[in-house]
């Protein structure tokens, strides 16, 4: 048996690479996905190895993250439960893909994956498999009753290390868990588990990583113009953008456009300084529960809210209430994992053809944890002046005295209901 297994190099997974290895007598591949994670990979493959692995993949992924999952997205204006903008449920269709790429490539016979039995992981991981290579089979070692007996906690994982002689740097365990990629960071567990303990105290800011607390963000508002094309950002412009780009290792020309890779960077950089996008909330997971999360989702923040501002100008009022209605749809979709399902699909070509025109520049101010609309522009904005002003129309387009009519006709069955009640409404 062949097994392509989840890998990140920890305490967990070097434990499930060894044990599946013994449990079923399986050569396994090894799989790490560079989604962002800016963690430690050097290494990686030899310690894969010298635990156990047949081979190591360490892919970076980040292009296709940003190009191919995070920007669809937030074309889609998707946002669960109107709080989270979705940054982990977006990753692991990706992760899930390449595992499956990986697997039909080297033959293999399963994949595998370290997420507990009461998650949403462990359904993202396992639809997306159902729906790109149903023929494999999915284990899940978290699920099964041995593996929980045999590993009840931290100290029979670090016991099996030391028996098996895997190199492990067991450090005393967070009070929380995180979660990190391009699109944002999540903290879930342990002391975030009682919903009113505060996050955004002082005394818990070292948990943060990618934004600053807005209270000791700079006292100086940043503006930054964001350019879109067809619902996606191609383009910055900001005052210190070639050091931020500088900053970041960019290898790119002095081109005004830039990848969405690089537009979710900057973005990152730009929100984290002034403490933009910070969420806390109470969720609730698709297996049933409710779970308390907090995020750190700076660029994904400002990128969402740009989009909108663009939409604002450029969409057609009914196409614009259409793909509102199913906001809450597609984002449940994400979500819950259906991310190759064929109605996430479908929407997607909706949304794709209500973002024909939204095209053009927004200005945003951020400052302390804001997001301030500074200016929206477009070649095709459906805003006319002329038309909208309390002055003097000149394109006498609107003619005032139409509004009698129309608000007759709309209170027609209004006023016909009231005569039949004979009483006011409470």
């Amino acid at each position: 048996m062949k097994i392509v297994v989840a890998y990140s190099g920890g305490l967990d997974t070097s434990v499930l690479l060894n044990w599946l290895k013994e449990t079923y007598s399986a050569e396994v591949i090894a799989f790490c996905a560079d989604i962002g994670q800016e963690e430690e990979l050097d290494g990686l493959e030899e310690k894969a190895l010298k635990t156990g692995a047949s081979e190591c993949h360490v892919d970076n992924l980040q292009e296709e993250f940003a190009r191919d999952f995070i920007f669809p997205m937030m074309q889609a204006g998707a946002i669960y439960e109107g709080q989270y903008f979705l940054g982990t449920s977006i990753a692991r269709p990706l992760i899930a893909k390449r595992m499956v790429e990986i697997a039909k490539a080297g033959g293999a016979d399963a994949i595998a994956h370290g997420a507990t039995g009461k998650g949403n992981d462990q359904i993202r991981f396992e639809l997306t498999a159902a729906a790109l290579a149903p023929e494999l089979t999915v284990i899940a070692p978290w699920r099964q009753e041995r593996f929980r007996a045999q590993f009840p906690g931290r100290a029979e994982m670090i016991a099996y290390c030391a028996a098996h002689g895997i190199n492990v740097e067991a450090s005393a365990k967070k009070p929380y868990s995180m979660d990190r990629n391009l699109l944002h960071i999540s903290y879930e567990s342990g002391i975030l588990e009682d919903p009113w303990f505060d996050a955004s105290a002082p005394e818990n800011k070292g948990m943060f990583k990618l934004s600053v607390a807005p209270e000791e963000a700079p006292d100086e508002a940043e503006v930054v113009e964001l350019h879109f094309e067809r619902g996606h950002c191609v383009g910055l412009t900001t005052p210190r953008l070639w050091d931020l780009l500088a900053e970041l290792n960019y290898d790119g020309n002095a081109d005004s456009r830039l990848s969405p890779l690089w537009i979710m960077k900057v973005l990152n950089k730009l929100g984290g300084a002034h403490g933009v996008g910070r969420v806390d909330m109470v969720e609730n997971r698709f297996v049933g529960m409710k779970s308390r999360g907090v995020y750190e989702t700076p660029g994904g923040a400002i990128l969402h809210f740009a989009h909108r501002q663009m939409e604002s100008l450029t969409m057609d009022r009914e196409v614009m209430h259409l793909r509102d209605s199913l906001i809450p749809k597609y984002a449940t979709l994400v979500y819950n994992g259906f991310w190759f399902a064929p109605e996430r699909e479908a929407l997607q070509a909706l949304v794709t053809e209500s973002q024909k025109n939204v095209t053009g520049d927004v200005r945003v101010r951020l400052y302390k944890g804001n997001l301030i609309a500074a200016g929206r522009r477009s070649p095709v904005s459906l805003y006319n002046p002329h038309i909208a002003t309390m002055e003097a129309d000149p394109t006498q387009a609107y003619d005032q005295g139409d509004a009698t009519g129309f608000i007759r006709l709309n209170a027609l069955r209004l006023k016909v209901e009231a005569s039949v009640l004979a009483r006011p409404r409470q």
